[in-house]
């Protein structure tokens, strides 16, 4: 018999509910004679928020810290997380702490051998993924550059600069200046850099 965590997450946007999601789990674990040690939930909540935005995994990272659970049970990956390379991350440290992760909808159990190897290869997956998408990258931004392009944010329009330019040495605050002009922090600040480093002649 293994303590189970139960996690469950709905986004707003779902027509699912987390009562569903709870009594796949309960039927599960009722079936294989483990016990329910918790159940921890995060309602209306999107899968791509980390877990400083859902309390209810920030708990079950917690519980699992502590070794109150040997395993945690899911409906399916996307309750953990929309990032690939995230939810490999967590299992990672799950499984520094001897905990494992069950996903029901793909019949997968990390705590056993072949439910390792399974997770193995979808990590695998997901690095190659890394690794094309990277190569994709580097190889359009060589184009580009053969192609004489300009790679980068475009600079402020010389008006706008020039207004800016004015603003700071007028002694606005930067941020203040940003508003006015509807211009990025960072592009003001490149500015009042330059104007400190050569300022203009009075």
């Amino acid at each position: 018999m293994s303590r189970v965590a139960l996690y469950v997450r709905v986004s707003t946007n779902k027509d699912q509910t987390v009562q569903n999601q709870l009594l796949v789990l309960r039927d599960w674990a009722a079936a294989h004679g483990h016990q329910i040690v918790a159940e921890f939930c995060d309602d209306g909540i999107s899968g791509a928020k980390g877990k400083d935005k859902r309390p209810g995994l920030a708990a079950l990272a917690l519980a699992a810290g502590r070794r109150e659970v040997d395993l945690i049970a899911i409906t399916a990956l996307d309750r953990l997380g929309r990032s690939l390379n995230h939810l490999v991350q967590f299992v990672a440290e799950l499984e520094a702490l001897r905990v494992g992760l069950f996903v029901r909808n793909l019949a997968l159990d990390t705590s056993t051998p072949a439910g390792r190897l399974m997770f193995n290869v979808i990590g695998s997956l997901a690095e190659f993924e890394r690794e094309l998408i990277r190569e994709r990258t580097l190889m359009g931004l060589e184009r580009a550059r053969r192609q004489g392009k300009k790679l980068g944010r475009p600079r402020v329009a010389p008006a706008t600069e020039r207004r800016i330019s004015a603003l700071l040495e007028a002694g606005t605050p930067a941020n203040r200046v940003a508003r006015m002009t509807c211009t990025g922090n960072a592009a003001v600040y490149r500015i009042k850099r330059e104007l400190e480093a050569c300022p203009l002649p009075t």
